[in-house]
């Protein structure tokens, strides 16, 4: 039979011919050609529970109550923005610290283009989302490209610093342009969420607001956490790896570093314009002083804490920032209880600085790896056990 025959010589387990490709029983972790090794989902136990995994939170959409959904929809957002700063950080090395200019700009471009036309503020009249999703993030990709060469010829801290003045002076631009983004205290309204005639920030026939949000966020994230994987997996994700770990010696074996580098910068930045331009349609709100350094902050700490150069880190990492705010919203109502000096409430967005420095501080020491490596770390106890030593 066509699939189990063996040639002389060979064990009787090991397949050859027409079924050299396939995987043997009971060895799952034995590839016999490099299209297993490069799979999306490599064994049929990633398969299984990534998709009830996938099914479970769509699920969620109607067992769970609607300010829950809302937190999670902004946390779905949150990760498409983290898988894209993983991508340039993680993924090709190259440390971005301004990463909530590029979701500024995806944010004020959603929100002119669907903005109506004889508003207060600059708008265009196009509230189809498949429209102004992407104008979002090839305007970020544009501005990506852009600062790209510069930030190409530096590495480290020299690289981290330009992109951090990114923040500070996208902070000042957004504040003084009021015909784009109505001015620091002011605001303007956000995206409009319409798909093919259907507004998703109103109840309808399909669900509550909070519901078709929610749907939409989780859906958008798969897409994306899908698309990054494969480009992991490709030529170019390749490429990244290769740049990130010596990029003299990529360069000595062919690899393009200026092109690759402008390449992760574009991606990175179509990534955070969109989740910019997705964010704010949830409260419908957008505001200059929302783009300011805590934010990138928050994303650096969301690929830090949940695993660098791996999307499902950046997912875990964010459902982890997201879920831990309500935490820290109310630690500076206990701090004068604690202390018993009524007169000094701290600051919420200081209390929340200092704790994302404290996780990334203390997952760096005692788990680089983030979330996802102590995953990893629980996964091999239990496939070793009772020999887990």
């Amino acid at each position: 039979m066509t699939g189990t025959r063996t040639t002389a010589g060979a064990p009787p387990d090991i397949p050859t011919g027409r079924s050299r490709s396939r995987r043997v029983r009971g060895r799952p972790l034995l590839y016999t050609s490099y299209a297993q090794d490069m799979a999306l989902l490599d064994t049929p136990a990633k398969k299984v529970s990534t998709g009830l995994l996938v099914l479970l939170a769509f699920a969620l959409a109607v067992l769970l109550q609607d300010r829950s959904l809302e937190v999670l929809a902004g946390a779905y957002v949150l990760a498409i923005g983290a898988i894209g700063l993983n991508i340039v950080t993680g993924y090709a090395g190259q440390v971005s610290l301004g990463h909530a200019f590029f979701v500024a700009i995806g944010a004020y471009t959603a929100a002119a283009v669907s903005g109506p036309v004889d508003g207060e503020n600059i708008g265009y009249g196009v509230a189809e989302l498949w429209i102004w999703l992407p104008a979002a993030g090839l305007v970020a990709a544009a501005a990506g490209v852009l600062i790209a060469p510069l930030a190409s010829r530096l590495r480290g801290l020299y690289l981290a610093v330009v992109t951090l003045g990114l923040v500070f002076l996208g902070e000042h631009i957004f504040k003084e342009w009021q015909e784009l983004t109505g001015g620091p205290g002011v605001g303007r309204e956000a995206a409009i969420p319409q798909l093919f005639g259907v507004r998703l920030d109103q109840d309808g026939p399909l669900g509550t607001k909070e519901q078709l949000l929610y749907t939409l966020m989780l859906t958008l994230l798969v897409v994306f956490a899908v698309a990054a994987r494969n480009l992991a997996r490709s030529r170019v994700g390749r490429a990244f790896a290769a740049i990130r770990d010596r990029d003299i010696a990529a360069a000595v074996i062919g690899v393009p570093l200026t092109r690759y580098k402008v390449l992760a910068f574009g991606i990175s930045s179509f990534y955070a314009g969109c989740a910019g331009g997705l964010l704010f349609t949830i409260s419908g709100y957008v505001e200059p002083s929302s783009f300011n350094l805590l934010l990138s902050v928050q994303f650096i700490a969301m690929v830090l804490i949940g695993g660098v150069a791996t999307v499902s880190g950046a997912i875990a990492g964010a459902l982890f920032i997201s879920l831990l705010q309500p935490v820290t919203r109310s630690l500076p109502a206990l701090v004068p209880l604690i202390s018993g000096d009524t007169t000094q409430t701290p600051n919420v967005f200081q209390v929340e600085t200092v704790l994302y420095g404290l996780l990334i501080v203390l997952f760096l020491i005692f788990e680089p790896r983030g979330l996802f490596g102590l995953w990893i770390r629980v996964r091999n106890y239990w496939k070793s056990w009772p020999f887990s030593y």
